[in-house]
């Protein structure tokens, strides 16, 4: 035998019987290649073709309704705060000048023995004189006015009439007994006056005596 036989390759035998011979068992089918078959993955499922832009509008119009619902509530609060501080400084400013009226209100008393004092003389000089300026002085920076003067014409709101000389239509203050105060809008005492017929009123009753002599004038020259 020569040496090129004796290399040949060695005889291989495949079992290809379903039953193994010596257990008895059936056997499982070789994979090709001898490897054993693997499951084919599963397939993902694929997405339902138009349901996202639905799902995705009505998402936006939720969150837009809940955005104006919150924006009208903080809205709606923003002007109840401001209304509230509004009629916190309103109540307060009405308190404090309440408050100042009171105090001036039981001041008038005093101004009044200052003006009588004044009438006869006694504030020309010295301290009181001094002293009846600075609180006139004081009371009129708080906001006190006083009103009633003579030739002023009359006001039923602001004066009060104790006597009343004429009957004629345009009424003036012909002399004061006491000054009215006014703390703002607000009259703290009315002015004591003496009323007297107005400018055109005098005129008014100084023509009629001539117009009536001169009406008896002309009946005379007609006898």
């Amino acid at each position: 035998m020569t040496q090129g036989n004796s290399e040949q390759e060695p005889i291989t035998f495949v079992d290809n019987r379903k039953v193994d011979p010596e257990t008895g068992e059936i056997r499982e089918p070789a994979a090709d290649n001898g490897a054993a078959a693997a499951p084919a993955p599963a397939a993902e499922p694929a997405p339902a073709a138009g349901n996202g832009a639905p799902q995705t509008e009505t998402l936006a119009d939720t969150i837009g309704g809940e955005l104006a619902e919150r924006t009208a509530d903080l809205q709606r609060l923003t002007a109840e705060y401001a209304n509230y501080r509004r009629r916190v400084e309103r109540d307060r400013k009405a308190a404090t000048d309440a408050a100042k009226a009171s105090v001036v209100t039981e001041l008038l008393g005093v101004l009044d023995d200052l003006d009588r004092a004044r009438a006869h003389g006694d504030l020309e000089s010295g301290p009181l004189r001094s002293v009846a300026d600075k609180l006139a002085a004081a009371l009129q920076k708080q906001g006190l006015e006083e009103f009633g003067s003579e030739g002023e014409p009359f006001d039923p709101t602001l004066h009060e009439a104790v006597q009343h000389e004429g009957s004629g239509h345009d009424p003036v203050i012909g002399v004061v007994m006491r000054k009215g105060y006014r703390f703002g809008d607000r009259v703290l005492r009315h002015a004591l006056v003496g009323v007297t017929d107005g400018v055109a009123d005098l005129a008014e009753t100084a023509d009629r005596p001539t117009e009536e002599a001169s009406d008896v004038d002309a009946d005379t020259s007609d006898r």
